[in-house]
């Protein structure tokens, strides 16, 4: 597949659209969004085993995201009993589900790659000879492994971003999929680094919003109240930004952006 280069205005394009598309059918696409936030949390619960269910399942949920997207961009509303009906199409729930554990073993691959270097300092940090945890020595110990894994995810997610909608709507193979998405996020890197920074920055600011709300005297819980369900509202509108940065790229008739 031929994957577009678009300007770098084209991180900021997706995300005008992602919300263009929010609003055509907001209630639904909050509610998708509430129930990602749910389950997100509940895999939290479930110490280990509950992230790596959840890593898994992210490819097979980033399609029926982006499967809603598309019928909401033709005019089609979203009911509940219509989430699920992509799966039912022969053969997708197994290649996602695979790409799920292709996308597990990556993640876990790149920690190793990350921790291994800087495994004789994280020990001695966390089993000081002493016998007392220095937590600030503990903390400086884990910032290499973090930085490290976090350049690694980076390379992880271009391989993944665009490969659910492959392998779903185009039906081509895993590798070819994780090709072909590498490729398109490395010809549109400034596009993806000022979408990435934009994000940061609504994320940032929402936060920031809170913070400053509770320093002028605002209950915490109120403030809870408030910011959960606008962190669930911004997070809907980036599920929909996924939508768009797909179809400029890959599909033809899509509008591109600049």
């Amino acid at each position: 597949m031929q994957a577009a280069i678009l300007p770098l205005s084209a991180g900021w394009y997706w995300i005008t659209q992602g919300y263009a598309l929010f609003r055509r059918q907001p209630l639904a696409m909050f509610f998708w969004s509430m129930l990602t936030s749910l389950l997100i949390m509940i895999s939290y619960l479930i110490p280990l085993i509950g992230q790596i269910v959840l890593i898994i399942f992210t490819p097979l949920l980033t399609f029926l995201t982006l499967c809603a997207c598309r019928k909401i961009d033709t005019g089609i509303r979203m009911m509940p009993g219509m989430w699920l009906l992509p799966l039912r199409e022969q053969g997708v729930k197994r290649r996602l589900v695979r790409l799920g554990l292709a996308y597990l073993a990556s993640s876990f691959i790149g920690a190793l790659i990350a921790t291994l270097p800087f495994v004789n300092s994280l020990m001695g940090a966390i089993d000081p000879a002493g016998g007392q945890i220095d937590y600030a020595t503990v903390s400086a110990a884990m910032r290499g492994p973090l930085i490290t894994f976090g350049i690694l995810y980076v390379l992880i997610s271009a391989l993944f971003w665009h490969a659910p909608a492959l392998i779903g709507w185009h039906r081509i193979g895993m590798t070819q999929a994780l090709f072909f998405s590498m490729v398109a996020c490395w010809r549109n890197k400034w596009g993806f680094l000022l979408y990435a920074l934009s994000w940061a920055a609504i994320f940032y600011g929402l936060g920031a919003a809170g913070d400053f709300l509770v320093a002028a005297g605002a209950g915490v819980g109120l403030v809870q109240w408030i910011t959960i369900p606008v962190n669930v509202l911004a997070a809907a509108v980036l599920y929909c930004s996924f939508y768009p940065a797909y179809m400029t790229i890959f599909e033809p008739q899509a509008k591109a952006a600049g």
